[in-house]
């Protein structure tokens, strides 16, 4: 008997099976799910519009621009792109709206708010905030717009909450380019923890949580977590390699009052391996997502060079695959396991994930707006799509555990072809596809691990 025969195997594959049902429903779903935002959209043609673009975002279309959508649906071009790029609607409203959802659908008191950077790379220097800056999509400096972005993660999903573009001082101070890129008189240069922090206050009031994370461009701000402290959120922050810590528990030097001042990096080398503890914390396509990690009660030093308060340095370290070491700085009191704060730190990766899907299934990154108001709508809309995907994905996993946001696009750009196929082929060409996934993820478990994968449940999954 082969591997995929085994009664395991078949019970797994049986979870990758979409049947003609399932698809039946899904563009009755999205008219539902699109009655809750479009009375935001005052004006009857801005609600035709909305439908529109958010249609086109989940359509096969390989550019999810305004032209492309508006040529596909057989409309002209100039209203949808006035729609997207300078259209008097009220982007944050649809986004509390929103963040409104999320709480219902899945609010949690254990929820994590993560903030993410992400850049858009960009050519010119018209497009509102383009400039040479870190973009975490190229992995270098580079010529680009930043958005910085907040997502939240339960034990259901991950849900995309809220977005602002980062302003660069140069941009800030120029009087011509703002006007020329439409940026209202009250957005001043902010660093990205800044934003972030706005981000964050914004959604405290619409839905429960009880961590925040992102990644070292927040940590590293002594001030930020400060911040945090004071609104007595916990919080669970990346810090860059070279950040200097003083050991608490270490004994000083002789002749010496206090433990040194060490690199974060140098500090964990110089542990011994009994101080390392293992944890498996969620499942990989390739098997266990298994970690060692140590602990220990540390102070740093904020931008000015002042000591800080006491604080709780986690360092993680994968221990199959490509080598990664993360450090991270919490206020999570001794009494919370080191594993929940090993995991905490872990639902940061899921929202960078969640945002590479937005950019490659809803046309996150697809945009050709200039200003402010157009960088801002563009996101609103593809995050309302990005949110229906995952919403919609975490209803038919419960029939469906092997069902992936990408394979769930691919129904909808099915279903929103002028001629669609039928309910039965839809449903048979993408099992094929989650077919041969779930094979894949069967073997590699197999190979790594001498046992099946278990079912993909939860946000890990």
């Amino acid at each position: 008997m082969s591997l995929l025969e085994q009664p395991q195997a078949q019970a797994l594959l049986a979870d990758a099976v979409v049947s003609p049902a399932a698809v039946r429903g899904c563009l009755e779903r999205l008219t539902g799910f699109l009655q809750r935002y479009l009375p935001l959209f005052y004006r009857k043609e801005h609600r035709d519009l909305a439908t529109l673009v958010i249609q086109g975002r989940l359509s096969g279309l390989e550019r999810k621009t305004s032209e492309p959508i508006a040529h596909q649906a057989g409309r002209p071009r100039k209203p949808v792109q006035h729609f997207v790029g300078a259209g008097a609607w009220d982007d944050d409203a649809v986004l509390a709206e929103l963040r409104h959802h999320v709480a219902e659908e899945w609010g949690d008191p254990e929820g994590v708010l993560v903030l993410d950077p992400s850049g858009f790379p960009k050519k010119g220097t018209a497009s509102c905030g383009v400039a040479r800056q870190w973009c975490g999509r190229l992995g270098k400096v580079d010529n680009c717009q930043v958005g910085v972005f907040l997502g939240y993660v339960t034990e259901r999903g991950y849900a995309p909450l809220d977005r602002q573009l980062y302003l660069p001082a140069d941009w800030a101070a120029d009087p011509k380019r703002r006007k020329q890129a439409h940026v209202p008189k009250g957005v001043t240069f902010q660093e990205s923890w800044r934003i972030g922090l706005a981000l964050l206050d914004r959604s405290a009031a619409d839905l429960p949580f009880g961590w925040v994370t992102g990644d070292d461009e927040f940590g590293r701000a002594a001030e930020f977590r400060a911040e945090l402290r004071q609104r007595r959120w916990r919080y669970v922050l990346d810090v860059p390699a070279n950040t200097l810590i003083r050991d608490l528990g270490e004994a000083p030097a002789a002749g010496k009052q206090r433990p040194p001042w060490r690199h974060v990096d140098a500090w964990a080398k110089a542990q011994p391996s009994t101080a390392w503890r293992k944890f498996t914390r969620g499942n990989g396509a390739k098997g266990p997502k298994v970690v060692r990690a140590l602990e220990a009660w540390v102070q740093t030093k904020d931008e000015g060079g002042r000591v800080g308060p006491r604080e709780r340095l986690v360092v993680i370290r994968t221990v199959d695959g490509v080598s990664q070491t993360w450090y991270a700085l919490s206020n999570a009191p001794a009494e919370v396991p080191l594993f929940q704060v090993v995991c905490v730190q872990g639902r940061r990766h899921g929202v960078e994930e969640l945002l590479q899907a937005g950019k490659g299934e809803v046309g996150l990154g697809h945009y050709e707006v200039r200003s402010w108001v157009g960088w801002h709508h563009h996101l609103t809309l593809s995050l309302v799509a990005l949110w229906f995907l995952v919403l919609e994905k975490g209803r038919l996993q419960k029939k469906i555990p092997a069902l992936t946001v990408p394979q769930l696009r691919e129904v909808f750009a099915r279903l929103l072809r002028p001629d669609p196929p039928s309910p039965r082929q839809i449903a048979d060409e993408v099992s094929r596809v989650l077919r041969r996934t779930e094979e894949a993820r069967i073997y590699h478990w197999y190979k790594a691990t001498k046992k099946f994968p278990p079912r993909r449940i939860g946000p890990d999954g």
